[in-house]
């Protein structure tokens, strides 16, 4: 099996949540406990859960 690093999915996960970290920076600073964390927090959700799963040992759990 590949690296997880080496997946075309985490290669646009990657680039999607570095856009969306910029995007949000350009928010009103009233929005930075509510939908810009929320923006954050989903976009690196992706990356970080293709990672998570790629670390499991079972063969089942992969």
């Amino acid at each position: 099996m590949r690296k997880v690093e080496d997946l075309d999915v985490f290669k646009l996960s990657h680039s999607l949540a570095l856009e969306i970290f910029q995007l949000t920076k350009t928010f009103p600073e009233e929005e930075k406990f509510g939908l810009i964390s929320q923006m954050r927090r989903a976009a690196y959700s992706i990356p970080m859960n293709l990672m998570e799963g790629a670390h499991r040992l079972g063969s089942k759990e992969y």
